[in-house]
């Protein structure tokens, strides 16, 4: 037995599907967790190692704070000892919010800020001159030495180019004492009532004082005052005007440009962030984008007419007020509302879509009389327009999202920021040129930055600019140079996420925690899987514990300690199957140790698919780092798109190909990336796609709901007898809506106690017995069984249970074929490991039905699944493809790429370096490729 102190020892865990285990982990060492998908390895990890961690951490607030935090569950465990505090680097941690970023996860950013605040040179957007501001005594010297004998004006500018009739203004001017004010260039009296036209833009400055320049003590005393006086009225900025020349001069305690006279406040660093209202560009809010109306969207088709639904937010004909106004702006522009829109005239087009407000009179010929009307419409895109940025209904916004496109903001051009933030410059460049260059670009030039500095930006800056390169260097070191700092964190896949956080850590420099880590290895190319090794390594050095969940080959060799959950998943898992040392391990006989000892393996086909002789034919695709790709796309064959993290595979398929095709199909309104043709469209007839993004986490969304089998089950309970008689419905089945659940939990199964600060006690509903309907619900039986007890089945007996359904078979049995037979219908999707919703989300889509000519693409299908899983996976794909469809899968695992028909991969780096096509055709053909990294590593796979 190892010493309790060098070890965390967990006696008797029992959460979900573990079955009351003992085990030792050995502290300050690298462990693996491994096992098949769902066999408990997170449950280990994640529910029981890491909730208890934390629990322990709240349990140290007082009852009074707690009271705030929410109490959190102890986890079903007897005892844990020698636990120290813990840090999970989860998959699903990324904000999903538009203004969360690389740069700000990773806090570079905001040292990016500081360091513009406090050492940029600020420059004038008007002139490009550098600005210059003064101390009060500055501009008196200034003043006395410039206008030497001349007469002067002072004046305090309070209006710039705005419009307005400033009557009130005026008003205020004249109780302060003041006598002029000069108006768009002229001095004026001011006068009682006085203002100015309301619809032109105006300059206004206030005269504070007239006088000659000497070279007296008085002068000065009198200047001093005035320049006082100036600033407080004209917010830090004054102006002199020479009587005689009617020269202008602007002088500042702010920043400002000496020959146009803007100025800029002094900068603080929330003068930089997007986030913030004193930096953000003020036409985006700091998004970036905007949302503009799309009139094809509005108008899909122009040859229709409006009485037949011609404009699509409005439908067709109805009895209903905007109707009758659309009626009257017929009557008015001569047309009628069975035209076509194309040959609307175009006032009238602008009437509808704009709004007007009019009133006009008809004579009725046959009648004699005249008809007054009134048009009073606000314009159908000004609705729709309105609604989005008012509407406080998450499902109108929605409606009028279809309507519209997301453009780059025209102001900013896509930097988030205000134009006076963007001309604060550091050797040349502006905060948002460094926040577009990738990693690598970024921290090269950093390491230039000391050598083009001034001696008071280098003392200024030094602190910070250790900082940042710190940072930069731990994000280089997981393999992340092919991320800028401007990169959406929602647009980041779960490994580059769950990097970026383990960048973060290490920075910290923290000794002695418990770190917990999900898979970082995910949508990692081999090559760069050393890097994040030595990372993991290099935090196991400093003093720190770290457990990873993994499946990765390289991983598990490496590690000092590995353990491996078993023997199936699901409720057939969750006991040790064998522990120990790598080489110890290599020598159990379990299904991990005989596929990483050789015994068992995914087979490599003997001969390679010839598919069906046609090709889709993409040609010069250039979005993000592409650099003008032609790529062809062999169909009837499994196709395996490879290259090292960052290399643009992403932005090849997931942003140019589906998009291309899901508008083909679908007109969906995605806009790709910029490409010159595609050919070839012709010979498939549907795109299904497949990417990471999670399945439904709340605890009302399970299986059953997701694949839409529930939908089908539903229905076939109401054709039962006594439904029919009882006249029950297909929501009468549901525990979402009201009429058939158990309103007591309101149809959850359980009913939720709150402890105040300890936390919530789940119990199981008294009325209901956790069977979430109520007692007539359950009273329908189909084949003996009531609608709760199918939701209690596996799918393997749901799968036997309704083979007579073809709807409902189909279904089910796609989810027994990815190798999900063990979890029930109605298990709370909260509650699915992440391999196990990845493969719930694949069966969803697999089972809708294939045309023999559908093109699929999966991104990552792998994330999560064990050698096994990825064996059974695998069949599935292979039957599609057997069937005459396309199978494209954007994927690092070897054991996929060397199945695959034919594979593209895409580099020769990440970033900049990336975006060529690096070889294709069969693994074979790859192998001989001597540039390309993704061979070097298959070579071995296929020796």
């Amino acid at each position: 037995m190892l010493n309790t102190e060098e070890t965390i020892e967990i006696i008797g865990a029992r959460a979900h599907n573990l079955k009351n285990i003992d085990v030792v982990i050995p502290r300050e060492k690298l462990v693996v967790i491994t096992g098949l998908s769902g066999s408990g390895k997170s449950s280990l990890a994640f529910d029981t190692i890491y909730a208890e961690g934390q629990r322990r951490y709240i349990e140290t607030f007082s009852a009074y704070a707690r009271q705030f935090l929410g109490g959190l569950e102890r986890p079903d465990v007897d005892k844990i000892d020698g636990l120290s505090p813990v840090i999970a680097i989860e998959q699903k941690t990324t904000s999903k919010s538009p203004r969360s970023t690389v740069g700000t996860i990773t806090e570079i950013y905001d040292f990016l800020r500081l360091l513009y605040a406090r050492a940029a040179d600020a420059y004038s957007y008007n002139t490009g001159e550098k600005m210059v501001s003064y101390s009060d005594e500055q501009i008196k010297n200034l003043i006395i030495e410039d206008f030497q004998g001349k007469r002067i004006n002072i004046l305090a500018p309070v209006v710039r180019s705005r419009k307005g009739h400033y009557r009130e203004l005026f008003e205020q001017i004249s109780k302060q004492g003041f006598l002029k004010v000069r108006v768009d260039g002229q001095i004026r009296d001011l006068e009682f009532g006085m203002k100015v036209d309301r619809y032109k833009t105006h300059d206004i400055e206030i005269v504070i004082d007239r006088m000659a320049i000497e070279n007296n003590e008085e002068t000065e005393k009198r200047l001093a005052e005035s320049i006082n006086t100036a600033m407080y009225h004209g917010d830090d900025v004054l102006l002199v005007i020479e009587q005689e020349s009617q020269e202008v001069r602007f002088y500042s305690r702010s920043l400002m440009c000496p020959s146009s006279g803007i100025s800029y406040p002094n900068p603080e660093p929330n003068n930089f962030s997007f986030n913030s209202p004193k930096g953000a560009c003020p036409t985006c809010n700091g998004l970036g984008v905007i949302n503009e109306i799309n009139l094809t969207k509005i108008i899909p088709n122009p040859k229709a007419s409006i009485k037949s639904g011609g404009f699509a937010p409005l439908g067709e004909y109805k009895n209903s007020w905007i109707f009758k106004q659309l009626e009257i702006i017929a009557q008015k522009y001569n047309f009628k509302l069975t035209d076509a829109i194309d040959t609307i005239p175009e006032e009238a087009m602008q009437m509808i879509l704009y709004g007007g407000n009019e009133k006009f009179s008809v004579v009725s010929k046959v009648m004699g009389i005249t008809k007054d009307y009134k048009i009073d419409f606000e314009g159908i895109s000004n609705f729709i327009k309105n609604q989005y940025d008012e509407s406080g209904s998450s499902s109108i916004k929605r409606w009028a999202k279809d309507f519209m496109d997301e453009n780059s903001c025209p102001e900013c051009e896509g930097s988030r920021l205000k134009k006076e933030s963007l001309y604060f410059k550091i050797n040349g460049k502006n905060i948002g040129d460094l926040v577009q260059m990738d990693i690598s670009e970024l921290a090269n030039w950093f390491a230039d930055l000391p050598n083009h500095l001034s001696e008071k930006q280098s003392t200024i800056a030094t602190e910070i600019l250790k900082e940042i390169t710190a940072r930069l260097q731990f994000l280089l070191d997981v393999g992340l140079n092919y991320l800028s700092l401007n990169r959406g964190s929602k647009t980041l896949s779960g490994g580059e996420a769950q990097r970026i956080r383990l960048a973060t850590q290490i920075g910290s420099q923290l000794v002695g925690v418990l770190y917990i880590l999900d898979e970082p290895s995910i949508g990692l190319h081999q090559r760069d899987n050393e890097r994040l090794i030595k990372s993991l390594e290099s935090l196991r050095d400093l003093g720190n514990s770290v457990i990873v969940v993994e499946h990765d080959k390289d991983m598990i060799l490496v590690a000092d300690h590995v353990i491996d959950i078993g023997p199936k998943a699901g409720r057939f898992g969750g006991k040790i199957i064998s522990e120990g040392t790598p080489k110890e391990i290599l020598s159990h006989n379990t299904i991990t140790s005989q596929y990483l000892n050789g015994k068992m393996e995914i087979e490599v086909p003997k001969t390679r698919r010839e598919g069906n002789g046609k090709v889709l034919k993409l040609t010069g695709a250039s979005g993000n780092n592409l650099k003008n790709v032609t790529v062809e796309f062999p169909l009837g064959k499994l196709i395996c798109v490879t290259g090292v993290s960052g290399s643009g595979k992403s932005t090849l398929i997931n942003e140019t190909l589906y998009p291309i095709l899901n508008a083909h199909f679908f007109n969906a309104v995605k806009k790709p990336q910029p490409y010159k043709k595609i050919e070839g469209l012709e010979h498939i007839d549907k795109v299904i796609d497949i990417d990471q993004s999670p399945i439904g986490r709340t605890p009302r969304s399970n299986p059953a709901t997701y694949t839409d089998v529930f939908s089908e089950i539903r229905n076939l309970f109401t054709l039962t007898p006594e439904a029919q008689i009882r006249g029950y419905k297909p929501g009468r089945f549901s525990f979402n809506v009201k009429g058939g659940r158990c309103e007591t939990c309101e149809g959850s199964g359980v009913r939720t106690i709150e402890m105040s600060f300890l936390p919530d006690v789940y119990v199981e509903c008294e009325t209901c017995q956790g069977k979430r309907f109520n007692r007539e619900t359950l009273e329908i039986r189909y084949k003996g069984k009531s609608i709760s007890d199918v939701l209690d089945m596996t799918v393997d007996e749901a799968v036997d249970f309704f083979e007579n359904i073809p709807k409902i078979y189909r279904k089910v049995k796609t989810i027994q074929d990815v190798g999900l037979g063990y979890i029930t219908l109605g298990q709370q999707s909260t509650t699915l490991s992440g391999g196990e919703a990845q493969r719930v989300k694949l069966a969803t889509e697999l089972s809708k039905k294939d045309t023999g000519n559908t093109f699929y693409i999966l991104d990552e299908p792998t994330t999560g699944l064990h050698f096994e899983d990825i064996r059974v996976l695998m069949d599935v794909i292979n039957k599609l493809v057997d069937k005459g469809n396309t199978v494209l899968i954007i994927e690092h695992n070897l054991d996929v790429v060397k199945l695959a028909d034919y594979v593209i991969d895409i580099g020769y780096e990440g970033g900049k370096g990336g975006g060529q096509l690096v070889a294709k055709g069969t693994p074979e053909e790859i192998v001989t490729n001597k540039k390309s990294y993704t061979a070097q590593f298959l070579k071995k796979e296929l020796s």
